[in-house]
């Protein structure tokens, strides 16, 4: 009992009047949640955290009924964007009344669980107590949607750890949300692969809390690996299909394709080629045959797989992970008990500091970066990124260690550099086009920081791209074969979404979203009066404009998201079409850029007899119209067939229409 105390836990018995969590991101302390517990069940709750210079700082008074659900909620501060945040809840004659931001609503009292867009860890604790106590454990969502809780109780995850009951609550996202309550039902943990939440002193808990999740993770992986996929041993066999002849950038019409185990069989002219006697064969006429697509910018998590293969992507670069996740994860996938893709590690570097990225690896001598690189590449990594706290001169250190291991370098432009300068020291690549525009706003500017952004924001659309300045730095890039990863997708709905409204990437697909993932895409972007905004959008006009004067350069481009994995990624190629690239070119970009840059021509990114069976058929001419490549029917990785309604409708997402 003493011990319990010492630690900041109540006696049993006891409410605890303050309860103090520490919030740390990839493991490192970010931030903080203090939990004042009123006699009559509210709460007062303080949360922030940094994130590089972004997070969320938000004060939060809860008042609930006598089921556990808020009846009165009032949020102030500002979140992760740092954009100002008022959220309230009232009962007013027995109706629920709320408002926020991006939407105003009511309902009757008692209806169901009203959980803000702004909801601290607290409140996600307080839904799991009120479904505690509900009928069948489920309970209404208001806006939308429904929660519904299972329990693991009586887990101890270490020999010295507390009586906890694992709570996990499905209705809020894609996959489940794991809660570590305590026997007074009080939140004591909330862990991910990304961020935790965890009573302060018990930081030490997080790993045995984390086997525990992964364990049932796992498991749910394994039953879904097995039951998902066509894997009867037949030759699958698409005819009158057009194909998508990959480095050509063109479509080669009326074809047959025969997929042999893992392989690709025979690849030719409909009629002349001889289809197997006991194949399944797929009717393609007015469908076309893809490559299948890469990710060159992802950052995976276990509701990735589904996400990734239903929309196409069979093979994606991780660019920022834990590694023992994401070692894990890509062993799981490899042996086939998790759905997945096919993964690229890159090793993810930075320098500490109040802005230091998600990472383990945080380096501030040469000794520790050499230390670094050697780990990543010992551990099968085939790339490091850079990130922007990193001391400018370890750059040539990491670039030589990293060439001679045979590895690829890129990133962010640290501070203190601009592109060119790092191009010099040793990059193979740059991510983002924000990093671009910054090369031409001199190096003084805090890049660590959230200026990144803003300043590209607000200058960028001043940029002359036919000045001799840009013109140079163009043929700068080409000239040293430098690779460009432009995400435009993440940056659409941070430089032109207002609150309350949807960027026009997330409106093509957001219906079909489970409805409190549909709430999250309506609280608009970088803070912004009227014409703030338009000039922000001038601003993101003129970073498409730059992807395609790239292109027109001959810079190597490739598609990536860091955003939703799968629907996002569709938006990444329509913005390259808008960009001005045409359709084609921008299927080379998703199919055959992506295979020649991770040195993978000989087995994967076209279509062509002996190499892995890796293919996306979709409705229509991607590469005439390249909207067609939200169409997907049946994705193919690794020689095991999959159809994306069966797999989103395991994450709760609705069939296409």
């Amino acid at each position: 009992m003493l011990l319990l105390a010492l630690l900041g836990f109540a006696p049993l018995g006891q409410a605890a009047d303050t309860l103090h969590y520490a919030v740390l991101i990839q493991g490192n302390q970010a931030g903080r949640q203090t939990v004042v517990v009123q006699s009559d069940g509210g709460r007062r709750i303080h949360f922030e955290f940094n994130d590089r210079g972004r997070g969320p700082s938000t004060d939060t008074e809860l008042s609930v009924d006598g089921a556990g659900r808020p009846r009165a909620v009032r949020i102030g501060g500002n979140d992760y964007l740092k954009q100002s945040v008022t959220e309230t809840l009232e009962t007013r004659s027995d109706r629920l009344r709320w408002k926020n931001a991006a939407e105003e609503g009511d309902a009757p009292a008692g209806a169901g669980f009203f959980l803000p867009l702004e909801a601290p860890p607290e409140i996600t604790a307080a839904l799991a107590r009120a479904l505690l106590d509900a009928p069948s454990r489920r309970l209404p969502l208001l806006p939308a949607g429904e929660a519904r809780l299972e329990t693991a109780p009586g887990v101890r995850p270490a020999g010295d750890a507390p009586d906890l009951t694992l709570a996990i609550v499905s209705g809020l996202g894609f996959s489940p949300t794991y809660l570590w309550l305590d026997r007074e039902r009080e939140l004591f943990a909330s862990v991910s692969g990304w961020s935790s939440v965890i009573r302060r002193g018990h930081e030490g808990l997080l790993q045995a809390l984390t086997r525990v999740q992964d364990s049932i993770t796992g498991a749910r992986s394994r039953a879904l690996a097995e039951r998902l996929g066509a894997r009867d041993g037949r030759p699958l066999v698409f005819e009158h299909v057009s194909v998508f002849d990959a480095p050509a950038a063109r479509l080669v019409a009326d074809r047959t394709v025969v997929v042999e185990g893992n392989r690709i069989a025979r690849v030719g002219p409909a009629g002349e080629v001889t289809v197997p006697a006991n194949a399944r064969v797929v009717n393609g006429r007015g469908k076309t045959l893809l490559p299948g697509l890469w990710d060159m910018h992802a950052h995976f998590g276990n509701v990735d797989g589904l996400l990734n293969l239903a929309n196409g992507v069979t093979s994606i670069r991780d660019l920022a992970n834990d590694v023992d996740y994401l070692l894990a994860t890509r062993r799981a996938i490899d042996a086939g008990t998790m759905i997945g893709p096919r993964i690229v590690m890159a090793g993810f570097m930075d320098g500490p500091g109040p802005y230091a990225g998600p990472t383990k690896a945080l380096v501030a001598t040469p000794e520790e970066a050499l230390r670094w690189v050697d780990r990543y590449a010992e551990l099968g990594y085939e790339q490091i990124k850079l990130y922007s706290s990193l001391d400018p001169s370890l750059v040539p250190v990491i670039a030589k260690r990293a060439h001679e291991k045979g590895m690829r370098l890129s990133g962010h432009i640290p501070r203190g550099m601009i592109a060119r300068n790092a191009v010099l020291a040793g990059y193979d690549e740059i991510q983002h086009t924000n990093m671009l525009f910054l090369n031409f706003l001199g190096d003084t500017l805090d890049t660590r920081t959230p200026l990144r952004f803003t300043e590209v924001a607000k200058r960028g659309a001043d940029l002359d791209l036919a000045a001799d300045s840009v013109r140079s730095f163009l043929r700068f890039l080409a000239d040293r074969k430098i690779v460009v990863d432009p995400t435009v997708a993440t940056f659409e709905g941070m430089f032109t979404a207002d609150p309350g409204t949807v960027n026009p990437g997330d409106a093509k697909y957001r219906d079909r979203l489970p409805a409190q993932v549909r709430r999250g895409m309506t609280g608009g972007g970088l803070p912004a009066d009227p014409p703030t905004r338009a000039r922000y959008r001038a601003s993101y006009r003129r970073m498409l404009d730059m992807v395609a004067a790239l292109h027109r350069s001959g810079v190597t481009l490739v598609a990536g998201t860091d955003c939703m994995a799968g629907f996002c990624y569709h938006r990444e190629l329509e913005l390259y079409a808008e960009a001005g690239i045409p359709p084609g070119e921008v299927l080379r970009i998703a199919t055959w850029n992506a295979a020649m840059v991770t040195k993978r021509t000989d087995r994967l990114g076209s279509i062509a007899e002996g190499k892995l069976a890796d293919l996306v058929l979709v409705d229509g001419d991607p590469a005439a119209r390249i909207e067609a490549i939200r169409r997907v029917e049946l994705v193919v990785k690794d020689g095991v067939a999959y159809r994306p309604d069966e797999l989103l409708t395991e994450i709760g997402v609705s069939a296409r229409r």
